[in-house]
């Protein structure tokens, strides 16, 4: 595991800035682009060295992702996921462009030899990335029809281990801190998510739903933190004594609220997030997560790219990325 010092000698900023920026320190006044490098060399320093593919022939590869780059500092799932398909690209000996939310006129006025779409996207935006190059391979996300490539994480069955290891642990009332995500087109229409939907059901049928302890916001630190605070406020000392939050951003606001309200983790309450992002071993306590395995849904997705591009191949494939549950110190 990187240290905090290993990411400060390589971002060449202090151990105190890079520790501040991973806990999301809201006092902390730092560029963007500083954030973005320390988040990136994180993600990097946790990659494990892999045997480069066979080169390819000479093509040009988009990378394309539904978010901005301020959006992504609060969700780095995406960026995980990004950072696994550039560094599959550079393997390949690619030409790569990446393109962020709002370079997408930019990028449609542009030819390439595929795209790898990161992130949800609108009927409409399928249309005009397929308008720039049948060979797509969409990531986190599968358009209707059979036309493309897509490779996902089964958020319900990731939700159910959380569940069942909260359960086996004894704890009856488990609280919900979700977010739920909108299409960039489409009239911002909501996007339906397995993990609140999953929680729902599987504690229904057990008899162990509360529903007025669901909260659902968008998937961000400021989101969790408020998020839990409004849980605490209404609760009170019935206070769930588990959490499931639907990404580590979430966990990570949710966690800075307990603490502000001197509520001990994991004594008096669990947290266990979704991702296993590089932060969540550098946050107080260490955060239990499901490790979703971003990097490799990111070099799957450069892997079928090369199938489409050297083999020509017109089977489409459709495969979910295992994930595994890793306690830490945020759960008992």
């Amino acid at each position: 595991m990187a240290t905090i010092k290993d990411i400060a000698l390589k971002a060449g900023v202090s151990i105190s800035t890079v520790s501040r920026v991973l806990n999301y320190d809201k006092s902390l006044s730092v560029p963007d682009k500083t954030k973005q490098k320390i988040f990136e060399i994180a993600e990097e320093l946790e990659y494990k060295k892999k045997k480069s593919p066979r080169k390819s022939v000479e093509s040009s590869i988009a990378i394309f992702n539904w978010y901005t780059e301020k959006e992504e500092l609060d969700d780095l799932y995406y960026m995980s996921i990004r950072l696994g398909a550039e560094q599959r690209c550079q393997q390949y000996g690619l030409n790569l462009v990446k393109y962020f939310q709002n370079d997408f006129e930019e990028m449609k006025k542009e030819e390439y030899d595929g795209v790898v779409a990161i992130g949800k996207f609108s009927p409409k935006q399928v249309q005009e990335l397929h308008s720039i190059t049948e060979n797509i391979v969409f990531v986190d996300f599968s358009p209707e029809g059979e036309d493309f490539d897509s490779v996902l994480t089964d958020f319900s069955i990731a939700t159910k281990k959380v569940l069942n290891y909260f359960i086996e642990k004894g704890h009856s009332e488990i609280g919900y801190i979700g977010g739920r995500e909108t299409f960039k087109e489409n009239g911002g229409a909501y996007i339906p998510d397995s993990r609140e939907a999953t929680f729902k059901t599987y504690l229904g049928e057990k008899g162990m739903l509360s529903e007025s302890a669901m909260y659902v916001g968008s998937f961000t630190v400021d989101d969790g933190f408020d998020l839990m605070k409004k849980a605490i406020g209404e609760h009170g000392e019935n206070l769930p004594t588990a959490f499931f939050c639907g990404n580590d951003s979430l966990a990570i606001g949710a966690l800075r609220a307990l603490h502000e309200e001197g509520i001990s983790v994991p004594d008096r309450v669990n947290i266990i997030g979704v991702n296993d992002i590089s932060v969540a071993k550098y946050v107080y306590p260490p955060l239990s997560s499901v490790k979703v395995q971003t990097e490799i849904m990111g070099e799957t997705a450069v892997d079928f790219m090369m199938k489409r591009l050297e083999q020509k191949q017109k089977v489409t494939h459709k495969v979910f990325v295992s994930s595994d549950l890793v306690i830490r110190k945020s759960s008992y």
